[in-house]
């Protein structure tokens, strides 16, 4: 992977876009760093680690702006929903399928997005600071008459501008850098937080020098990371050869066709972005249920059974628990989440799979572009029968590709957290780091083996 940057960066035009990319990147880290102002930074810190299930996520994202409430602090999150939403709507509203199958329709539909993940961010900054300030009995913000409706309205707008920002600078970096630019900012994100994650693990080993077992944890975590990045590669590299033939044609005094080649079919062909959906949806709920009153008969069974922390209510705001009767796992005083919240994690990664397989590939557009080339697959008939063959194949790779990045983001963290590693740089952060560094190499590959052709031709 090294060697390909250094041989990209060599070439003029792949520099540009590399070096345009790390400054819309350098820029995006520069304002998770300017504070939103009319906000009590020390009751807001304060009230983040009280509600740590939801900010540990919302951080997560925003690569610790949201611990430090910055301009940046809704992190690209409400793009997500707000995409994931409209793409289910596509599904069950007959306009706006229609409209996405037009370039028109796909570009409206794009501006919807856009406007619903700009309100997505006004709502749940507006939610999320009364709803943490009133559930930690901190004075997040100033209750003064008319300035505490200023206040909220500014920190709606830098909020929301925040957003649409990052939105930007990710239409930025997938036009005129590398890579895609939502999956760029978010490996970002994670990146910054393994600085956070050294640390931790160093305060651990000079809390007790001494200890055995520290240094074992520590070599098991590193060792099962290792694995999981192994793992991770073994099975984006994996790839369905289906044997291609295309029939011979006479033009002229040519001949044409008649070769043998294959239709590679990727293992996980959906990458990472299945997981990234399941995680905004997981989170979606308790974000809503930030408007409503603490300590409902709902909000008790969710923070029960459907959030990696699960916590109680104690009269005045909700406690993780380190023992929970009938809802989490308790080993070694270390606390798992619920049954419940990793059933459901692991439908939803399989769910959606399904779901953007049956967005980003067509097999029956696929079958008619074989059999307009000349092209077959040997033992089956063109046309309908191959867009069936290629439809059944595509399932199965989807069930596995989903599959994996299920596992693979519940078990290792299991393992993780019994050794003390905590939801900040855990399997799913390493599994995102993997996928988008090994899809920016491909395209890196592509490009260069593009313009290695172009050098030929000319």
């Amino acid at each position: 992977m090294f060697s390909t940057f250094i041989n990209a960066f060599k070439i003029k035009d792949l520099r540009k876009k590399i070096l345009y990319t790390i400054l819309l990147i350098v820029v995006y880290r520069l304002g998770s760093a300017i504070p939103i102002p009319g906000v009590n930074l020390v009751g807001w810190q304060e009230a983040t680690k009280q509600m740590s299930a939801m900010s540990d996520f919302m951080s997560l994202m925003s690569g610790s702006a949201f611990s430090q409430f910055t301009i940046f602090a809704m992190g690209i999150s409400p793009y997500i929903t707000a995409s994931i939403i409209l793409q289910l709507l596509t599904i069950a509203i007959p306009a706006l399928e229609r409209m996405s199958k037009e370039e028109d329709g796909r570009q409206k539909i794009e501006r919807i997005t856009r406007y619903a993940g700009v309100g997505l961010a006004v709502v749940q900054s507006i939610g999320i600071v009364i709803s943490y300030g009133s559930a930690s009995n901190v004075e997040i913000v100033s209750t003064e008459g008319g300035l505490f409706v200023l206040r909220l309205a500014i920190i709606a707008i830098c909020a929301a501008a925040g957003t649409a920002f990052l939105m930007w600078l990710g239409e930025r970096i997938t036009e005129k850098g590398i890579g895609n630019g939502i999956s760029m900012l978010i490996f970002a994100s994670i990146v910054s937080r393994v600085p956070d994650f050294i640390k931790e693990r160093v305060n651990a080993i000079a809390a007790a020098p001494g200890s055995v077992m520290t240094w074992v944890t520590l070599v098991l975590t590193i060792v099962v990371i290792l694995a999981l990045i192994a793992f991770v590669v073994y099975i984006d590299k994996a790839v369905r050869k289906i044997p291609v033939q295309y029939a011979k044609r006479v033009v002229g005094r040519k001949m044409y066709g008649g070769q043998n080649t294959h239709l590679p079919m990727k293992a996980n062909a959906n990458g990472v972005l299945p997981l990234i959906f399941a995680m905004t949806i997981m989170q979606f709920p308790e974000m809503i249920m930030q408007f409503f009153k603490t300590g409902s008969g709902f909000m008790n069974f969710w923070y029960r059974w459907m959030v990696s922390s699960p916590k109680v209510w104690d009269g005045s705001m909700y406690q993780a628990t380190s023992v929970m009767k009938n809802s989490g796992l308790t080993y070694s005083g270390i606390q798992f989440a619920p049954f419940v919240y990793y059933l459901v994690y692991f439908l939803l990664i399989i769910a959606f799979g399904y779901f953007y397989t049956s967005i980003t590939f067509n097999p029956v557009e696929m079958s008619k572009n074989l059999q307009q080339n000349g092209g077959f697959i040997p033992g089956i008939r063109p046309g309908k029968p191959t867009g069936e063959y290629l439809g059944k194949i595509s399932n199965r790779l989807t069930l596995f590709g989903s599959l994996f990045l299920a596992v693979i983001a519940i078990v290792p963290t299991i393992i993780l957290n019994m050794l003390g590693v905590t939801n900040m740089f855990g399997a799913t952060s390493v599994l995102i780091m993997v996928s988008v560094a090994l899809e920016t190499t491909e395209q890196l590959e592509s490009q260069m083996l593009m313009r290695h052709y172009k050098g030929f031709l000319n």
